[in-house]
Parts: structure tokens; sequence; C-alpha cells
């Protein structure tokens, strides 16, 4: 059984038959692959493309290792190419072709409506997209949202989202029910996507060190951090050589791999970014629990990371709020709204309440602010005319925010 991905779906529909490339990209084994050859293809199919117009070629397939040379690869496709119409071409793990850009628009010029995906070692998936810059249009995948999680695993919801918190959203997690087999996949994908593919990418001289940010990350999820704060905390945990510079590539390999998401801070008093601190979400609380090995799981945090990769699958640009002296979770924006947001276990406690919703005080604009919370009652309404979400209402319902 496919797990439906309606919203990626969606995208690829909106850009069917455009001038541009689509570059199906997201951290390794999110479920590009299933989302192109199979979601989409299905979709074509089912639409009136007919099957001798659909061209698919897995490149990491050993029976297509021919293919990955691009006069080859060419020569195919255009035998493949022959009567009228629209010709759809759906290549997975482009990184296999040699010099990629040039015989891709090749396949622009003969008529194709081209599609790719492509994340190893040897290109990361940001590599692609920016090798194409300028000729292609980024279709930005992540791991299962929990309402995509939870359309598949179904059962009580709140046991869903217990394991989603816990073992995170990876399209095999869903379909495994083996609590160890799935702590021991993790642990795999964990080490293959940042141990390996990242440091053979950059070729990194220090594993340890480059191991040593990671952790510090992931043990740091919604914290304000910077490279020095990072390198000045890893000097005096054995690592008296590492300097800030070193961190912040660092910091930047980890995002250019889809691991993490760096969120700057914004002063919403005096209206621009502020240069120092920023948060980083994981790209998977699954995954950052297993390269912890599940010592720190803190709901809050992991509450956090999960509102925020939210609002990135609905297309919002978030930053956090700086609010004098005080700090907004999130600041959401879609281009028409603008919406405030925080995030805490509870608000039922009166002190508790107090500290989020005070975040929230001194704005006099128009924006709705909300706290989304694990509170399980029926009052939505707090002081001042803010909104508070279940967050299983607020995760299940994609348009949850505008209907606010």
């Amino acid at each position: 059984m496919l797990i439906a991905r309606p919203a990626y779906l969606e995208q690829l529909i909106s850009w069917k038959d455009t001038d541009l490339i689509k570059v199906v990209t997201g951290v390794r084994r999110c479920g590009k692959s299933v989302l192109l050859f199979d979601i989409f293809s299905d979709w074509l199919l089912n639409n009136g493309v007919s099957a001798k117009h659909l061209i698919k070629v897995n490149l990491e397939d050993r029976q297509n290792a021919a293919l990955r040379n691009p006069d080859a690869l060419y020569s195919y496709v255009r035998e493949a190419v022959k009567g009228r119409g629209k010709y759809y071409l759906l290549l997975d793990e482009v990184q296999y072709i040699d010099a990629f850009e040039d015989v891709l628009n090749s396949f622009k010029n003969m008529g194709c409506d081209v599609y790719v995906t492509g994340s190893n070692s040897k290109l990361l998936s940001s590599d692609v997209s920016t090798a194409l810059r300028g000729r292609s249009i980024d279709i930005k995948v992540y791991p299962l949202s929990f309402a995509e999680y939870y359309s598949y695993a179904g059962g009580d919801v709140r046991k869903a989202f217990n394991s989603y918190m816990l073992y995170g959203g990876f399209p095999y997690i869903a379909s495994e029910t083996e609590a160890n087999h799935k702590t021991k996949y993790l642990k795999m994908l964990e080490e293959t996507v940042a141990t390996k593919d990242i440091i053979s990418h950059y070729k990194l001289r220090s594993p340890a060190l480059f191991n040593a940010v990671y952790d510090f990350l992931c043990s740091n999820i919604g914290c304000l951090i910077s490279p020095k704060k990072i390198s000045d905390t890893l000097k005096t945990n054995g690592y008296p050589k590492i300097t800030p510079d070193t961190v912040g590539n660092y910091l930047q390999y980890l995002c250019e791999a889809f691991l993490f998401y760096k969120v700057y801070r914004y002063d919403l008093k005096g209206k621009g970014y502020l240069k120092t601190l920023n948060k980083y979400y994981a790209v998977d609380t699954g995954l950052r629990n297993a390269k912890l090995n599940y010592r720190q799981t803190e709901i809050t945090h992991i509450l956090e990371n999960i509102v925020y990769l939210e609002l990135l699958r609905r297309g919002y640009t978030v930053d956090i709020g700086k609010n004098a002296a005080k700090e907004i979770d999130f600041v959401a924006k879609d281009g028409m709204n603008t919406y405030y947001i925080q995030v805490a276990y509870t608000v039922n406690d009166a002190v508790k309440r107090q500290q989020e919703l005070s975040s929230f005080y001194g704005l006099d604009d128009a924006y709705r602010k909300i706290v989304v919370t694990m509170d399980d009652d029926p009052f939505t309404i707090l002081e001042n005319g803010y909104k508070k979400f279940n967050i299983f209402d607020f995760l299940l319902n994609q348009n949850s925010l505008t209907g606010v």
C-alpha cells in the first residue's frame, strides 16, 4: 500500500508541462523516488498520458548501468521519442550521469517534460538543484507529515503520535511494526546520510569532530546557538583546536544534506533580521533521536520541531520572532497572511499560560496569535482573542491556520 503524498503530487501537477526541469529534492529515503515513479507516474497514466509517452529510468538500478553514460542515455531517450505529443521523462538518481546538466537540457529541447531526483555521497540533493539553477524548479520533499503517517498507521491517534515523535516519519518507519527494526533502520540511515555521505562528499579529515558538532545540534534543537557557542562548548569537551569557522562549515553541510534547517530571528519591533544566534531544527525527530541513542527526548522541543516542519510543508516562510525581551517560537508567512505561533506542552497551568502568552504582549498588529499544545479540552479561545490549537487538530487539518 502506497502512502498518499497529496501535497507533493499537487505541486508536481501544477508544474506539469512548464519549460522547467522539475527537481525533487530532500533528505535521502524520504520518499522522492516513490513520489515520482509510482504516485506521479500513476497520476499521469490515469489522466490521459499514454504509457508510450512515459519514459522512466532508474539510474541506480544495475540493469540501467549503461545509461549512466550521457550519450547512451541521450540515444535511448531519442529513440523513445518518436511520435507526436508531449513525452514525460522521469529520471531517478540523476547524479550517476556525468555532466547531467547538458543532457537534461537536450531532453527539454526534444520536447520532453523532465523530472529528476538525486542524492548520495557523490552528489547531494541540494547539489542537483544548484547545478540546474535558472532552469529548474525544486519540489521540496520531507519525511511523512503526521497526517500522512496517520493515514497509513491509523488506530488511536495519541498512540500513533507518540510513535511518530519517537521514531519520526520516514516512510519505511510507518510500515515497520517491530520497535527494534525501527531503531536499527534509523541508526543505519543516520550513519549513511551523515557519517558516510557528508564526510565522503566534503572529504572531511576529522569525522570525530564533525560528529561532535552533529551531536551538539541534535541535543540543542530549538535552542539559540552560534558557531562560536558550539566551538566554545566543544573546546571544553576535548576538541581544543576547533574554530567557529569550522563549526560554521559543518552546520552548512548538515543543512545542505537536508538534515537540519536553520531558522533566523526577526526583530518584530525593529523590523529587521538579527545577525547573531539562530535555531536549528532536525528534518526528522526519529533520525535525531537515533543519533542521540534516545537519551534526550524533551517533548516540548520535539513538539516545536514537528510544528516547524509542518509549517515548511505547508509552504510558509518561518522565522523566530523577537518581541522586546520575549521570543515567539514561529512567525509564519505565506505571502498573504502572517501568524504568530507558540508551542507548549500545556497552557492549562496558570503560570505556564502566562509565560507563553506574554510573548504576544505589546504587539498591536492584527496578525493572528496561536498557541499549539497537547491540551485535550474544548477551550480554544484564550485571553485577548488568542487561539489555542490541540496538536492533533493542527497537524491533521491542512487548512487549520487559514480557518482561524
